[in-house]
């Protein structure tokens, strides 16, 4: 499944969303939730350790002048990879 969260980790319940995920699953961080893979957040530890892989887009990073404060750990995608990702998987929600 694929998970678009597109609000700041500040105005997400956070933990609802990582009880949803499940292994195999992938979130596409978008407009403001792009503040979620800022390295050294809690919010992206909790990212790292789900059974996940985590996607941010390029162009919302770029929008908020975070590109060098992107954790590696996090994949950064175009508009194109997004809707690469949107038919790679059946299901999709968006938080």
């Amino acid at each position: 499944m694929l998970h678009i969260l597109q609000h700041s980790p500040f105005q997400t319940d956070f933990e609802s969303l990582l009880r949803c995920v499940k292994h195999g699953d992938e979130i596409l961080l978008r407009q403001d939730a792009v503040i979620a893979a800022l390295s050294g957040t809690k919010a992206l530890d909790l990212l790292l350790a789900a059974p996940i892989s985590v996607y941010a887009l390029q162009e919302d990073i770029e929008a908020r002048g975070l590109t060098a404060q992107i954790s590696t750990g996090v994949g950064k995608v175009s508009y194109t990879d997004f809707v690469a990702l949107t038919v790679k998987h059946e299901q999709h929600i968006s938080w």
